[in-house]
C-alpha cells in the first residue's frame, strides 16, 4: 500500500556538498561540543528544529561524529516525553531548562528523516531502526483531519496544537513532502504519504489567494487568519519553495510565486505581504542561496558570518539543488 502511494517517487542520492568549508564554519559557530545546536539570536536557546536540521546537514555532509553528537543531545535532553516526540525548546539559565514539553512537528520530522537517511544512505549503524518510532508518533499525534474534507490529513504544527471541526492551525512551511513520503514508504504509513499529498494541495489552494502565509487556520469554510500568528509570507514561509524544490516539485505554483519576488538592492525579500508588497529584505548569503535555488541561478558561495537560520537554509539550499535538481540545462 505504501509503495503505491509513492509511485514515481525516487529517493535521492546522498548529498556530498562541495562547500565543506561552509559546513565546518556552521559547526564552529552553532554546534556545542556536547551536540547542542545553538541559536544566538534566540538568547542561545536550542530547539528540536535545530537538532533535526543539524542532523540532516551532518548526514548530507557525511559527518558522522557531528550527527552522533546532535542525535545524542536530542535523545538525552529533548526526547523526554515518552511518546517518540521531542520537547521543542531548551533554554540556558532556565530552571528547568526544558520548561515546555510541547512539540514542534518540523523538528521531529527532520530528526526522523535524518535517522532514516543515516541508516539507508550512509549505513551508520547507530541510526538503525530508530526512525520508525518517530514516524509512528508523527502519524498518531501530529495529523489532523481537514475540516473541509475529513478523510484528508493535515500536518499539525505540534502534537498539542489547535484542531477540530472548528479549525486546524496550519503552518505551510512544515510540509516537507519528500521527508513525509520517504518515511511513509519506509514504515508502511500511508497516512504520512497522504499528508504530503494533501499538504501540497493545500499549498496550491493558498497560492490562489497570494503568496503562501506563515500561518493559517483551516476551517470548514476555508482559510482564515490565525489570531496571534503571522499572516505575511515571512521567515517561516521562506521554506515552502525550498522544500517543494527539494521534493521534486519545482512545478508547484508556490515555487513560481516565490520566484517572482525580485532580489534588489538591500537583498532578498524576507517578509512580504501576500499581495507581493515587500516589507523587509536581507543580504545574508543563506537567503541568497535559497533565492538562487528557486530561480535556477548558480549557488553563491556562502561565507560564515551570518546567524543560524540563514546559514542553515543556505546549506539546505545547496543540498536541495543536488537532490532535487530540476532546472533546465544547456
Amino acid at each position: 500500500m505504501a509503495a503505491a502511494g509513492v509511485a514515481g517517487f525516487v529517493p535521492g542520492r546522498p548529498a556530498r556538498a562541495q562547500q565543506a568549508g561552509a559546513w565546518e564554519a556552521w559547526k564552529a559557530r552553532f554546534l556545542a561540543p556536547d551536540g547542542r545546536v545553538i541559536d544566538q539570536l534566540q538568547d542561545g536557546a536550542s530547539h528540536s528544529e535545530g537538532q533535526g536540521y543539524g542532523m540532516l546537514l551532518a548526514q548530507a555532509f557525511g559527518d558522522r561524529s557531528a550527527f552522533a553528537a546532535m542525535d545524542g543531545w536530542a535523545a538525552r535532553v529533548l526526547d523526554i516525553r515518552g511518546d517518540g516526540l521531542m520537547a521543542w525548546r531548551w533554554q540556558p539559565g532556565a530552571t528547568p531548562a526544558v520548561a515546555d514539553r510541547a512539540t514542534a512537528t518540523d523538528g521531529d520530522l527532520f530528526r526522523a528523516w535524518a535517522l532514516l537517511r543515516a541508516e539507508r544512505q550512509s549505513g551508520w549503524a547507530e541510526a538503525a531502526g530508530r526512525a520508525g518510532r518517530i514516524a509512528d508518533a508523527l502519524a498518531a499525534r501530529c495529523l489532523a483531519p481537514d475540516p473541509r474534507a475529513p478523510a484528508e490529513p493535515l500536518l499539525a504544527p505540534a502534537a498539542e496544537s489547535p484542531r477540530g471541526s472548528q479549525g486546524v492551525l496550519f503552518n505551510p512551511s512544515y510540509v516537507m513532502s519528500r521527508a513525509l513520503r520517504e518515511l511513509g514508504a519506509a514504515f508502511d504509513s500511508p497516512a504520512l504519504i497522504r499528508a504530503a499529498d494533501h499538504g501540497e494541495t493545500v499549498l496550491r489552494e493558498l497560492t490562489e489567494g497570494g503568496l503562501v502565509p506563515d500561518w493559517t487556520l483551516v476551517t470548514p469554510a476555508g482559510f482564515r487568519a490565525a489570531e496571534g500568528y503571522s499572516t505575511h509570507h515571512g521567515y517561516d514561509a521562506l521554506r515552502v519553495a525550498l522544500y517543494l524544490v527539494w521534493s521534486g516539485r519545482r512545478d508547484h505554483p508556490a515555487v513560481a510565486a516565490r520566484a517572482q519576488l525580485p532580489a534588489a538592492e538591500g537583498g532578498v525579500p524576507t517578509v512580504v505581504q501576500r499581495d507581493g508588497t515587500v516589507l523587509t529584505r536581507s543580504s545574508y548569503p543563506g537567503y541568497a542561496a535559497l533565492n538562487a535555488l528557486v530561480t535556477c541561478r548558480p549557488q553563491p558561495s556562502t561565507p560564515s558570518e551570518e546567524p543560524y537560520y540563514p546559514a542553515t537554509l543556505g546549506l539546505m539550499a545547496e543540498i536541495a539543488a543536488r537532490e532535487g535538481d530540476s532546472c533546465p540545462h544547456g
